[in-house]
């Protein structure tokens, strides 16, 4: 393994548990402080805290399903595509720009921040998060979801910063 390589995977490590760390955490102090009281608001409403638990995908997709089903596409699944999606970056790690890395990463540990719960907490993934203005507002969400989300942004704008390149050095 190259230098520049080993120093990759180790920054992608140091990255990916402090992502998963801070969601273990945020969590746990929401489940703790947020559980059984009143919602917290803050500027003006802007940002507002309260706990809530989702057993289904984003804005509660298929929270209803039967466990069985539930269990194969909200669990299985999604560890299957993150074992390939963290796979696929540790093989182009050095042909990758930081910013793609960084997204990948930010991708993979959100994603495996909410499989730790649907896996271990019966499906049940804490959610304690929410922003907006009067009745223009989020779904709730917590830190995993902010991480997959600006991972999401950060290859959209990497993907148009070698668009841009391509234009200015053809190949």
């Amino acid at each position: 393994m190259t230098s520049e390589k080993l120093q990759k995977v180790a920054l992608s490590c140091v990255v990916a548990f402090t992502f998963i760390g801070c969601d273990r955490v945020t969590k746990g102090l929401a489940k703790t402080h947020l559980m059984y009281g009143e919602p917290h608001s803050f500027f003006y409403d802007t940002v507002r805290l309260l706990y809530v638990e989702n057993t289904g995908a984003a804005l509660s997709l298929g929270d209803n399903m039967p466990q069985p089903y539930s269990f194969i596409f909200l669990s299985l699944l999604p560890i299957i595509v993150l074992v390939g999606l963290t796979v696929y970056t540790l093989n182009k790690l050095t042909e990758m720009s930081t910013l793609q890395m960084l997204s990948f990463v930010s991708i993979i540990a959100g994603g495996f921040g909410n499989i730790i719960d649907r896996v271990f907490n019966d499906r049940h993934v804490p959610d304690f998060l929410n922003i907006g203005f009067q009745n223009f507002r989020t779904g709730v969400f917590n830190v995993a979801d902010i991480c997959v989300t600006l991972g999401v942004i950060g290859l959209l704008i990497s993907f148009q910063i070698d668009k841009k390149e391509e234009k200015i050095n053809p190949v």
